[in-house]
């Protein structure tokens, strides 16, 4: 059994706290008001500011970077950031851009260890400081049918260590609904979820949605058994066509039995949970 602490830091950004271990997902640190563009026209604007300032961070042993390419989940001083990080843990495609970008600058502030993996490939985390453990990457698709070489390669992250309670700790990553990700959950039987919502969507492609709602998140958790899920990925920025109030109204018409499981991280606070 261990205590575990979240701090919910804002969009998809959280603290993970393991032990003496401490993993910090898809760091966004710059102030609300910029627009980042994210391809083929479609922008976004950052409504809110992190919760803690990335200089007030403790020492982060690994990163835990979902995608490089999109301003919501590795933004200017969450890019920076990575020099000081132990081990960033991304995409194939993303690590070598990040090794790419640090060769042209030159820069010697670069992320020291940068280890890229595609969905079943595992990278074991060990060494002092903390529980030795495994990351498998698990499968995404961040948009509809077909449009893997529109939104980039996107992956999620199981987390395994010894004296785990109740299952692996899932980080869903940025994903919409699809076969591949029900199956990532039907083999994980995850104890605990990370769960990447608000429903993305951009005028410039109408209903289109690039992220999972409320509605999708009961439907991929039904028969799971995951005993927490903490939503993440909702609130900061203009494209989240779903905030908390529509989740949770997703959450009022869903059976209890899923959705007593649903804990709000408090936004810039610590929570420890039993994983």
């Amino acid at each position: 059994m261990t205590e575990v602490g979240f701090t919910h830091i804002g969009g998809p950004t959280v603290l993970i706290e393991v032990g003496g271990r401490r993993l910090l997902t898809d760091p966004t640190f710059d102030p609300p008001g910029r627009t980042y563009r994210f391809g083929w026209g479609t922008s976004s604007r950052k409504l809110a500011g992190p919760a803690v300032d990335a200089a007030d961070l403790p020492p982060v042993d690994a990163v835990l970077l979902t995608h490089d390419h999109h301003g919501d989940n590795l933004d200017d001083a969450g890019r920076a950031l990575l020099a000081g990080a132990g081990t960033v843990i991304t995409t194939a495609p993303g690590a070598r851009r990040l090794r790419r970008n640090a060769a042209r600058s030159h820069d010697a502030g670069g992320p020291r260890d940068v280890r890229g993996l595609r969905a079943g490939e595992t990278y074991r985390l060990e060494g002092d400081g903390g529980p030795p453990i495994t990351v498998t990457a698990t499968p995404c698709r961040h948009g509809p049918p077909l449009s893997r070489p529109i939104t980039g390669a996107v992956v999620g992250f199981a987390l395994t260590w010894p004296d785990q309670a109740n299952g692996p700790l899932w980080i869903t990553g940025d994903t919409v609904l699809y076969p591949g990700v029900r199956r990532a959950a039907a083999d994980l039987r995850p104890g605990t979820v990370l769960l990447h919502l608000g429903g993305v969507r951009f005028s410039l492609t109408g209903p289109v949605r690039y992220t999972m709602t409320g509605a999708d998140a009961l439907e991929l958790l039904d028969g799971v058994g995951a005993t927490t899920v903490l939503p993440v990925h909702y609130e900061g920025w203009r494209h989240f066509a779903e905030n908390r109030d529509g989740i949770a109204a997703s959450l009022d018409a869903g059976p209890a039995a899923i959705t007593e499981r649903f804990t709000w991280l408090p936004i810039g606070e610590t929570r420890t949970i039993t994983v």
